[in-house]
């Protein structure tokens, strides 16, 4: 082949490759909520309740504000920890500042720690939304996604050290039970667990109790919520 034809070929092949390239959609822009400053993650890290712990938990949800412009704040997730390995229990209220907290569309969710977990609180179907602004599906949805990962008493305290409540203190996708809460606060019966936000059941199923096959299984999908500490 002569210079002048390869030449030619290599130019049609460019326009080719740059006329694909061109025709690619734009992705559209991410919805944006920079004084939002809570809300539960759309979906989790996908390995189940192994969270990659607490800290890995954090940059999950550091890394979903920071996409919807939030991202100046510091954020922890709603979990706490067992004693373990010498290590002392952390309870979820103690990490995630005092308040107030609102939701991608502005609603005031709680002033304050106290009025969080108390029966004043704003959370529920219509509040407790996504860093996208979306509702969770909860009771009456399929599949409902209403289970929570929290790891904690209603008060937003450690359980003490026996029985595994946080998976492991949130590195096991096998064996060991998560304590949920329920995001649209409503269960199979009218009692305060049911309608319990952050303490309901603990996980189980035929995995071990904390894969993301179980959590799916009893009305979950290894989600957790996410607050601004500052």
């Amino acid at each position: 082949m002569s210079k002048a034809k390869v030449f030619i070929a290599t130019a049609l092949a460019l326009g080719v490759s740059s006329s694909v390239t061109a025709q690619q959609p734009t992705p559209p822009p991410q919805p944006q909520a920079p004084n939002m400053s809570f809300f539960v993650t759309g979906a989790g890290p996908g390995k189940g309740a192994d969270l990659g712990g607490i800290e890995g938990a954090d940059r999950h949800c550091q890394t979903l504000a920071e996409r919807h412009g939030a991202g100046g704040k510091t954020w922890r997730a709603y979990l706490s920890t067992q004693p373990a390995d010498g290590k002392p229990a952390i309870n979820a209220r103690d990490r995630i500042g005092n308040g107030p907290w609102q939701n991608f569309k502005g609603t005031v969710v709680a002033a304050n720690l106290d009025e969080l977990h108390s029966d004043n609180n704003k959370l529920g179907f219509d509040n407790s939304l996504s860093e996208r602004g979306q509702i969770i599906p909860g009771v009456g949805f399929a599949p409902n996604r209403h289970d929570v990962l929290t790891g904690t008493t209603m008060e937003g305290r450690a359980f003490p050290a026996g029985d595994d409540r946080t998976c492991r203190n949130w590195t096991s996708s096998t064996q060991g039970a998560a304590m949920v809460g329920h995001i649209d606060k409503k269960g199979l019966r009218d009692d305060p667990p049911s309608k319990s936000w952050n303490s309901s059941h603990p996980s189980r199923g035929p995995d071990g109790g904390c894969s993301q096959a179980d959590l799916r299984g009893t009305g979950g999908d290894g989600l957790f919520y996410c607050f601004a500490s500052n």
